[in-house]
């Protein structure tokens, strides 16, 4: 069983696989950076043609262009929504289209189709796609339809993360021995919550259960271990000891 470790720029998810700070997955072996769903254009789709500033577009590009770099990547795999949608305007195709090309400028990039990319798999913004591929022994596919069964696979699809209340929340990896959860890049959702019941109901197709997998927190300068999902949930969910009898709680009352 795993337990909490302390927080650090990367840490090993399964095998052959490291998360690393901003949510990205990394397979050292191939130095192939893996990162899922950044939903470039995502202003300009839901906005319809808009004039909104793609800030998303840039960041998240620029980001990914900062890791790649930091690891030497050799490939960099979008794990599906690459794009948010493949009707944009003119103007928001050429920014996104100029952001995928300086990424090709430091690496081989291979686009994974998902939902988000229609029927043409955005083929017209992309260029060539693929339904998934094989690197390292695993399974690189948007998670939106289940695998081969049997199969050692990395996903994203899900957007998953840690909501701490308040209406915050922390992108998450879910991690297990054949099944790795990428969270998502775009700022635009507060995903999925890792400790509710739909998570698990999502992951049903992937035989997988809450004590197969363990959960890594990611921020923008570390990734947090946070042990098994199961010991997670019932760590955050555990239910409040009651005061003992007789105890009478003080309450502050305002100046008059």
């Amino acid at each position: 069983m795993r337990r909490p470790a302390a927080a650090a720029m990367e840490h090993p998810l399964a095998d052959g696989v490291v998360a690393l700070a901003h949510g990205f997955a990394y397979l050292p072996a191939s130095r192939v950076l893996i990162c899922a769903d950044a939903h470039f254009g995502y202003e300009d789709v839901m906005g319809g043609g808009s004039s909104l500033p793609l800030w998303s577009t840039a960041e998240i590009g620029a980001t990914i262009a900062l890791v790649a770099q930091r690891v030497a990547a050799r490939e960099i795999v979008f794990l599906g929504d690459a794009i948010h949608g493949s009707r944009m305007s003119a103007g928001a195709a050429r920014t996104v289209t100029r952001a995928f090309d300086a990424l090709r400028s430091l690496a081989t990039v291979t686009f994974v189709a998902g939902n988000h990319e229609g029927r043409t798999r955005g083929a017209a913004i992309l260029g060539a796609t693929v339904e998934s591929c094989e690197r390292d022994g695993w399974l690189l596919l948007h998670g939106d339809r289940p695998g081969p069964l049997g199969t050692r696979a990395i996903i994203g699809h899900l957007h998953p993360s840690i909501h701490l209340g308040g209406g915050t929340s922390s992108p998450a990896f879910l991690a297990g021995d054949r099944l790795v959860v990428v969270p998502a890049l775009t700022p635009y959702s507060t995903g999925l919550d890792v400790l509710g019941d739909a998570c698990i109901e999502a992951l049903a197709p992937w035989n997988v259960t809450r004590r197969d997998l363990h959960v890594v927190g990611a921020s923008a300068e570390r990734v947090y271990p946070f042990g098994t999902l199961s010991r997670l949930r019932a760590a955050l969910r555990a239910p409040q000891p009651r005061p003992p009898r007789g105890f009478r709680r003080r309450v502050l009352r305002p100046d008059r």
